[in-house]
C-alpha cells in the first residue's frame, strides 16, 4: 500500500566529482550534475504538494504483485498526507478479495487508512469498510522493517528522491528526454541496498539498521538503481527505482505534476474504521 510514497531522505554528501571534461567554470559533468540535483531538490521541496500516479510491480514468493497508485501528495508540515486510489493484482495477489479493484486509500501523518469494501466489512471488518494501519504499532509490531516504513511514511517527499540520488556515491546525466510532453533531464545512479535503510532513515538505531541490512541480504537485493527526470523549472516529473531480489526483481515508477494542488485528507469516520490489529489478530 505504501506503492509510490517510498521516503529517500539521504543528504547530499558522497556524490562523485571526478571525471570528464570541465566546463568554462572549472566544473566537470559529475559537479554540473550534482548541482542540477541540488537545484532540483529545493525547488521540489518548497512546492509542498503535488498529483502522483505511479506503478510498482514486485516479486513475492507467492508470485508478482503489481500496484498501480493515483492521487495526491502533501509534505507541507513536514510530515506526509496523501488521498490516493489503489489497485493491485498479479499472482502475488490473487487470493485477496481487493484483487483488481480500486481502493481508496488515505495517509495521515499518524497512520494509513485503505477501504477494502463491502466484502471485508461483512467478514473480517465487522461492519466496518476502512482497514487502520497506525504507524506507531506497525513499527512495534513490525520490528526493524516496521519502525522503517513508519520512518519513511511520516517523512516522505518527491524531493527525498532526489536526495537519494545525491547520496548514491555515483550520479551522472544521461542526457535530455521528453516526459508527458515536457522537456527533461535524465540523471541516473546506483545504491547500494546495504546503505539504502541507512540513507532513508532518520529514527532508527544502528541495532535495528544492521537488522535491516541483514533482512535485505537474505532476499538477495544488492543493489538498486535510481533514475529521476527533472523539467526546465527544476521540479522532479518522473522518479524510477529498480532491484534484484531471491523473490523477484522491484521495478516502481512514479510520475509527478500539478505541483502546488490542493490537497485536504482527513481520516475516515470512526464509526465506519477498524483497526488492523483487531481485523486480522495475531498477523504481523
Amino acid at each position: 500500500m505504501a506503492a509510490g510514497l517510498t521516503a529517500c531522505s539521504g543528504g547530499s554528501g558522497g556524490t562523485d566529482a571526478g571525471g570528464g571534461a570541465k566546463d568554462e567554470e572549472g566544473l566537470s559533468p559529475a559537479q554540473m550534475a550534482i548541482g542540477e540535483l541540488e537545484q532540483a531538490s529545493k525547488s521540489t521541496e518548497a512546492k509542498q504538494s503535488a498529483k502522483v500516479e505511479g506503478d510498482q510491480t514486485q516479486g513475492t514468493p507467492q508470485g508478482e504483485i503489481s500496484t498501480k497508485t493515483e492521487g495526491s501528495l502533501d509534505w507541507s508540515g513536514g510530515g506526509t498526507t496523501a488521498e490516493m486510489t489503489v489497485t493491485q493484482q498479479g499472482a502475488g495477489a490473487s487470493a485477496l478479495p481487493t484483487s483488481g479493484k480500486a481502493m481508496p486509500a488515505r495517509y495521515t501523518e499518524d497512520a494509513m487508512y485503505v477501504n477494502l469494501g463491502d466484502q471485508f466489512a461483512s467478514t473480517a471488518g465487522k461492519g466496518k469498510h476502512w482497514m487502520k494501519y497506525d504507524y506507531d504499532r506497525l513499527a512495534k509490531q513490525g520490528g526493524p522493517s516496521g519502525a522503517l516504513v513508519k520512518d519513511q511514511m511520516q517523512n516522505n517527499n518527491p524531493a527525498r528522491s532526489v536526495d537519494l540520488l545525491l547520496a548514491s556515491g555515483k550520479v551522472k546525466k544521461v542526457g535530455s528526454e521528453t516526459v508527458k510532453g515536457k522537456k527533461t533531464e535524465h540523471y541516473s545512479g546506483t545504491v547500494e541496498v546495504a546503505e539504502l535503510a541507512r540513507m532513508q532513515s532518520k529514527k532508527l538505531t544502528e541495532k535495528e539498521l544492521d537488522q535491516l541490512a541483514d533482512q535485505l541480504e537474505q532476499q538477495g537485493f544488492k543493489t538498486e538503481k535510481v533514475d529521476v527526470w527533472i523539467d526546465g523549472d527544476h521540479l522532479l516529473v518522473k522518479k524510477q527505482e529498480r532491484a534484484k531480489g531471491k523473490n523477484g526483481d522491484l521495478d516502481s515508477t512514479v510520475y509527478y505534476s500539478d505541483y502546488g494542488t490542493d490537497v485536504s485528507v482527513e481520516a475516515p469516520p470512526a464509526s465506519d474504521t477498524v483497526a488492523f490489529e483487531d481485523a486480522l489478530p495475531g498477523r504481523s
